[in-house]
């Protein structure tokens, strides 16, 4: 099983597929499965039966999963889809960092 160096709140791009190309947030990963959720990327369609008054019923567009293989984190700084290092910091924490540009991600 392969560690994901991606994590919630990320933006990534989607580098194969239908939804080539697109960018987006994650919303949800599952490190078990291999799998992220991403906002607005491999829409399916559910029908969904109202269980409490007032609850949405019909059918409803929403996010599945998605390999977490094929998407690749986009840094803020230089807007480019790159992979992810690992720097220890003065302090001693250790920091996700931007391949092409070193830029540190926020934990």
């Amino acid at each position: 099983m392969n560690t994901i160096h991606i994590k919630k709140g990320d933006t990534v791009v989607v580098l194969s597929g239908v939804d080539k190309g697109k960018k987006g947030k994650v919303l949800t990963v599952m490190p078990k499965e291999s799998k992220v959720i991403v906002e607005g990327i491999n829409m399916a369609v559910k029908h969904k039966k109202p269980r409490k008054q007032g609850d949405p019923a019909g059918i409803i567009n929403q996010e599945a999963a998605i390999n977490a293989c094929k998407v690749m984190h986009v840094c803020n700084k230089c807007g480019k889809p790159t992979r992810i290092g690992y720097k220890i910091l003065a302090d001693g924490k250790k920091a996700r960092v931007c391949k092409k540009c070193q830029e540190v991600f926020e934990n």
